[in-house]
């Protein structure tokens, strides 16, 4: 997936989470935020951001902020990006890929695919990760109880004869493996272990990440056990 026109800027403050506060050479702008979680390890005071222009004139709010640079990691924090990227790498996850749709309701959850796939139907659910500590990639950065609810509701979907996915979108690239965010989460992070030992696939995958692009890389490996 692609951007259109980007800037750089500095970033100063996010007053809540909707909004940035950003220094650009064309002078302050108040930016909306992609990403309504914490992301408090990335929006530091003085961090380099980039900035997407709207297509939009009537908005009040003329840029999205869309990534950060934390140290020697450009992360893509676009919250919505990680559903465009998992969609480019269906052909790779699913081989004998025939059809998807996008937002599939079952049971009281709304999955981010249906899938049909070499005979078998997929109900999949997809996750973005921007939290990177010390070259391991984590989920949440926040507690998330709709996430718990959502590897149930695909522990149950099994159950109905249907197979079922969680993809783990690493906004970032030059991990070394992904792991569930037990010290934030310590729920979240033992209902994935036991949707995995009860049949439900988990991936990761990471993302070669410019200002003005996402697109999916490599498989990332596992590290599910506590």
């Amino acid at each position: 997936m692609t951007y259109e026109t980007i800037i750089p800027g500095k970033f100063l403050a996010r007053p809540n989470r909707f909004i940035a506060h950003v220094e650009t050479a064309a002078g302050l702008q108040v930016c909306h935020v992609k990403n309504t979680g914490r992301c408090r390890e990335l929006l530091v005071p003085g961090a380099t951001v980039y900035l997407e222009e709207s297509a939009n004139p009537s908005r009040k709010t003329k840029y999205d902020l869309v990534a950060v640079e934390k140290g020697r990691l450009l992360i893509n924090m676009d919250s919505q990006a990680p559903n465009r990227v998992a969609e480019e790498y269906l052909p790779q996850l699913f081989p004998g890929l025939t059809s998807y749709r996008r937002e599939r309701a079952w049971g009281s959850s709304r999955f981010d695919f249906f899938i049909e796939a070499a005979g078998e139907r997929w109900f999949m659910e997809v996750k973005g990760v921007t939290l990177e500590e010390d070259g391991v990639a984590l989920f949440p950065d926040a507690p998330t109880q709709r996430g718990v609810k959502h590897l149930w509701e695909l522990v149950r979907c099994q159950e109905e004869g249907f197979r079922a996915c969680v993809l783990f979108v690493i906004q970032m690239e030059g991990i070394r493996y992904f792991t569930p965010n037990r010290r934030t989460h310590p729920e979240f992070a033992q209902a994935l272990e036991e949707a995995a030992a009860q049949g439900v696939r988990v991936e990761a995958v990471d993302c070669h990440v410019t200002p003005s692009s996402l697109t999916p890389g490599a498989p990332v490996a596992l590290r599910l056990n506590g």
